[in-house]
């Protein structure tokens, strides 16, 4: 499927082991300047938040600016692509998620325009739980409750997702399969319509990640009632989760962000910028703060993130295959 990518990606490697007068200058002096993070999604989203959330303690320990681009379009796809196509010197990195890494090989194969296998991990950055949200005036209070309404009313229930293949879809085919019942998918292209039709009641639920849905909430528009994570977590305390309902014990799926260099780029400096993320997600103001959104730091070893993305990168394969979802066009 990426064996064009894959030969470019060699190539690269090849490139970067020939090391030039200036690029072994520029590992001795890294960094010398500001440094990027493309976020693939648009400005005030969870993904962006997160980065802006973490530039200044970056900053802090790299002693230079980090900035942040948002380069929104095709579920990441297109920011990925742009970063896998930088310069491999450190400066440009991504703060990529599941969806683009994970399960976009096995949702768009050959279609799908960067090799995720060719990015050298830097360390993941943030877990982010999806919520089990309902629309306020929704019947049902608790997950037994839930999948009790939909078995009595089979095929009657709606969940809805921000698009085929999208982690809040994958979400939602987990909890019916392991659930065992019927509650019909329903696309979107994207969040904003999404929650309005469940605050008001036209789509019965959704898994949204939490920055979007706790306003809401603590608006009384919609209700959670519990996490994707495999047990409760402390970002969330007030919310069970899904797997705390016996029948559902096996019920896990969790999003999460992380970074990202070009293939090629030097191991000093992806051990200074793993080094800076690191520290980044250890700062307690930065911790307190990704807390206040449903997010929980995730700091990693490079080899430690390279084995994680390969295990979510399996299970998602698995899931999509089994599940038989299909992205055509």
């Amino acid at each position: 499927m990426i064996t064009g990518l894959r030969r470019r990606s060699l190539l690269a490697l090849a490139g970067a082991g020939a090391a030039s007068p200036s690029a072994l200058h520029a590992q001795g002096v890294f960094p010398d300047r500001p440094v990027r993070i493309i976020a693939g999604f648009a400005a005030g989203g969870g993904v962006d938040l997160v980065a802006r959330l973490l530039a200044e303690p970056m900053r802090a320990n790299l002693g230079q600016a980090v900035v942040i681009e948002n380069i929104a379009g095709a579920g990441g796809q297109i920011g990925a692509q742009a970063a896998m196509r930088s310069p491999a010197d450190g400066y440009t990195i991504l703060l990529g998620t599941a969806g683009e890494i994970a399960a976009g090989p096995q949702l768009y194969g050959s279609r799908l325009p960067f090799d995720p296998a060719a990015f050298e991990p830097l360390s993941c950055g943030v877990r982010v739980p999806n919520l089990l949200t309902l629309g306020a005036s929704i019947p049902a209070n608790s997950v037994a409750e839930l999948i009790a309404m939909a078995r009595a009313r089979p095929g009657e229930l709606t969940y809805g997702s921000g698009g085929v293949g999208n982690l809040t879809h994958l979400n939602g085919e987990l909890f019916t399969r392991i659930a065992d019942i019927k509650i019909e998918h329903v696309p979107y292209r994207g969040t904003g319509a999404l929650l309005s039709d469940i605050a008001s009641g036209r789509v019965t639920m959704t898994f949204a990640g939490p920055p979007g849905v706790l306003p809401l909430i603590r608006e009384g528009r919609m209700k959670g009632l519990a996490v994707t994570s495999r047990s409760r977590m402390a970002s969330l305390p007030d919310y069970p989760a899904i797997a705390d309902y016996p029948p559902m014990a096996a019920y896990e799926m969790v999003n999460w962000y992380g970074f990202f260099a070009p293939p090629g780029t030097p191991p000093p400096i992806l051990d200074r910028l793993n080094t800076a993320i690191v520290a980044a997600l250890r700062d307690p103001e930065a911790g307190r703060r990704l807390a206040e959104q449903g997010c929980e730091p995730a700091p990693m070893t490079r080899t430690e993130f390279r084995s994680f993305v390969a295990t979510e990168t399996t299970s998602l394969t698995r899931l999509i295959r089994d599940a038989g979802i299909r992205i055509d066009s």
